[in-house]
């Protein structure tokens, strides 16, 4: 699928919408709703009565890192974005460079054996691409000092900071990152980047939900730092869908309620847990599908995700679970409406 679209700049969503007026709470951002090729205009707000008992969500637990340290490499200052924890002990990273707005751009990575020296006395050293398709994430092992108790997810509470892009306004603290849903993982890791569209999310809107017969069934994604010049395909992900979800989204499905992920990662990871028969089962561990139209969703009916722009991998997954109508109208409705873009911005609900 091609789509293009190009997002005039003032739709970048700078600020969370918490910050933009007074008494404003998370759930006011507009969402631009979906059926088939109609589309309506909505507050997130108005979710509730969109969605009807015996409907189920499907929500991501992971909480987002402060995943950016600041480095030097020799004499050169730069800036290492935390990607995913490997098997083996091992960090995928990204190596990127200051612009001297407080954001960063992208700059090569490797060779192997290049060493980043960290705060705290930890030494990084590059090993090999994470991929034979792009030299921009790289394995490395980290050493010293600062490492040998709490390790990375130590280094990141103590020195580092949210991932964050040039077209936000600003640093923001780690909870702005933070989703309701998000709960800290025994061994200390998660999501280098904020799964965004479970951001406007209340501890209100929750419990309304859940009294109109609302479900939620809490899955687990810990995504890796995107490639936001690139727009590389996922890369593989750690997940776990647990036997009590599973057993939740295949009673909701029974019972013919709709099964709506809450963002992509949602997605990625019960469709990864699900079989050719369309049930899910208890499942944790790596996954590398890439939901394309040819393979189709075999569990999720519905998704709210944000407004991003459009890269391969992410407007497959959508024309999966909507449709290339869907896809092709709900983008030019978003642009003419001027919803706002990105991790703060507006959202797009797609219903059956």
């Amino acid at each position: 699928m091609t789509l293009r679209v190009r997002v005039p700049e003032e739709l970048s969503a700078r600020v969370p919408v918490e910050q933009r007026g007074p008494g404003l709470e998370r759930d006011a951002v507009r969402m631009l709703v979906s059926r088939g090729a109609e589309v309506a205009h909505h507050t997130f707000a108005e979710l509730p009565r969109l969605l009807r008992a015996g409907d189920l969500l499907v929500v991501n637990t992971s909480a987002t890192l402060a995943a950016a340290v600041d480095g030097r490499t020799g004499h050169t200052r730069v800036v290492v974005h935390f990607s995913t924890r490997g098997d083996d002990g091992r960090w995928a990273m990204e190596l990127r460079e200051p612009d001297g707005r407080g954001t960063t751009r992208a700059r090569a990575g490797g060779p192997a054996g290049r060493e980043v020296c960290l705060p705290g006395g930890v030494r990084l050293v590059l090993e090999e691409p994470l991929s034979g398709r792009s030299e921009r994430l790289w394995w490395a092992r980290v050493s010293g000092a600062g490492v040998s108790g709490a390790g990375v997810p130590g280094l990141l509470r103590e020195y580092g900071r949210p991932v964050r892009y040039a077209y936000t306004e600003r640093d923001q603290p780690l909870s702005v990152y933070q989703t309701v849903f998000a709960l800290p993982s025994a061994d200390g890791t998660g999501s280098a980047e904020m799964p965004s569209a479970a951001r406007p999310f209340t501890a209100r809107m929750v419990a309304e939900l859940v009294s109109r017969g609302v479900q939620f069934a809490p899955v687990t994604l810990h995504t890796g730092v995107a490639s936001a010049e690139a727009h590389e395909p996922p890369y593989p992900e750690r997940f776990a869908v647990p036997e009590a979800s599973a057993r939740l989204i295949n009673a909701a499905r029974a019972g013919g309620g709709r099964v709506v992920a809450v963002g992509t990662t949602a997605v990625r990871a019960v469709e990864s847990a699900s079989g050719t028969d369309g049930a899910v089962r208890a499942r944790a561990g790596w996954t590398d599908l890439v939901v394309t139209p040819e393979r189709g969703v075999r569990v999720v009916d519905g998704l709210l995700t944000g407004l991003h722009e459009p890269e391969a991998s992410h407007l497959l997954m959508l024309e999966a679970v909507a449709g290339r109508v869907a896809i092709e109208r709900g983008y030019e409705a978003a642009l003419q409406g001027r919803y706002l873009w990105h991790e703060f911005g507006d959202v797009h609900l797609v219903l059956p």
